[in-house]
């Protein structure tokens, strides 16, 4: 199809951008997914929120036919021009490392993917690096941010771009029949600016929702959230527009990733997300186009302070708390294998009448597997 860089077009500025439209998940099919659940040999709610988990998964693709058996990762990397003061411990030469061991399927997503049968799609989206990486696809925009500190870290067009092309990876993936895509990144000091827009988008102080990335000691802690706040409030970004936010002092990558999850909510393809920078971007995306949040799934807590009120934000609840920091992806791979092996219920659990027992109530009330569902509405419980 054509990019969605043409789609979306040239600014008009009486309208905006003209972003595409997102239609909601289809709930008929959410409530047959959940009435399926209940005719499984198991008590009401058994897999708790697995079930309404797989039933959103019906919602967004249309079908309570639910098929997961394609899937990837969509690492954007790119590199952060706010690393020069000295809020990292690592330099930018990191991301295309790490990126370039991604190509050679040798990094920890990569490890962890191919134990749940995903692929790993790393795509340069922004590393400060003039050659090509084999097995990464180049889709950069620029060779990493600007230094927000003295200046925006991108034009509002290069955002823009940013976003078309996590939105076109999402119709290359349905295109090429993956059926669900998870979000993973790369990118030195992209934890400082997504802690920045985190504190624009929600209005928290930066302390409040900055952490110490890979580990940085106080001095450099406090020098992160220092440049954040001044940023915030040199850009007058608690009063700004979304976009606005991202080019002032965000990254390419979590351009790409707001791409990515508007993306999911046009073309109806799940999206799986990874940890803060994922959850920057998903913030970002449903306040720029509305209603993108319905087509997301989250996976982990994660460690980083911002993690937990963008969570709030999104009215999102992970099923996973283990303190991940680890990024690339690895959250949501994890969230993969769990999808997986609900769906191994869903798709072959054993009925009641197969094992010889009388189907489970909900609140007093027969769930009939021959009825196709509840008999009546009723209370939750057993």
């Amino acid at each position: 199809m054509e990019s969605w860089e043409k789609l979306i077009g040239n600014k008009n500025t009486a309208k905006g951008w003209q972003w595409p439209a997102v239609t909601a998940p289809d709930e008929t099919i959410r409530k047959r997914v959940l009435e399926n659940w209940d005719r499984i040999a198991k008590p009401i709610e058994g897999m708790g929120r697995f079930e309404t988990l797989i039933a959103q998964i019906g919602a967004i693709t249309g079908s309570e036919q639910i098929d997961l058996s394609r899937k990837a990762v969509l690492v954007m990397c790119a590199d952060n021009g706010v690393v020069e003061e000295g809020i990292s411990q690592s330099g930018q030469e990191v991301t295309a490392a790490v990126a370039e061991a991604m190509g050679a399927k040798k990094s920890s997503v990569c490890r962890m993917a191919g134990t749940v049968g995903a692929d790993v799609i790393p795509v340069d989206i922004g590393i400060n690096k003039k050659e090509p990486i084999p097995g990464v696809l180049d889709r950069k925009v620029k060779r990493g941010t600007e230094n927000f500190r003295r200046g925006p870290a991108m034009t509002e067009e290069e955002a823009v771009r940013a976003i078309a092309v996590g939105m076109d990876m999402v119709s290359a993936c349905q295109t090429d029949g993956y059926r669900i895509l998870a979000t993973g990144e790369m990118g030195i000091g992209n934890t400082t600016t997504s802690s920045a827009v985190t504190a624009a988008l929600t209005g928290c102080e930066a302390k409040a929702v900055t952490g110490r990335g890979a580990g940085l000691d106080d001095a450099g802690w406090n020098r992160k959230c220092r440049i954040i706040a001044e940023a915030v409030e040199t850009y007058d970004l608690k009063h700004a527009s979304p976009i606005r936010v991202l080019f002032a002092v965000g990254g390419l990558d979590i351009a790409g990733l707001a791409g990515v999850c508007m993306g999911g909510a046009v073309c109806h393809v799940p999206i799986v997300l990874d940890g803060v920078i994922s959850l920057a971007a998903a913030l970002l995306a449903e306040r720029i186009l509305p209603g993108t949040r319905a087509y997301l799934l989250p996976s982990h807590k994660g460690k980083e302070p911002a993690a937990e009120r963008l969570l709030q934000e999104l009215k999102l609840e992970p099923v996973i708390d283990a303190g991940l920091a680890l990024g690339e992806g690895t959250g949501a791979v994890m969230m993969f294998s769990l999808l997986d092996m609900a769906l191994s219920i869903y798709n072959g659990g054993t009925g009641f009448s197969e094992i010889g027992i009388a189907p489970y109530k909900r609140g007093g009330q027969t769930v009939s597997p021959r009825a196709g569902g509840r008999e009546r509405e009723g209370e939750k419980g057993l």
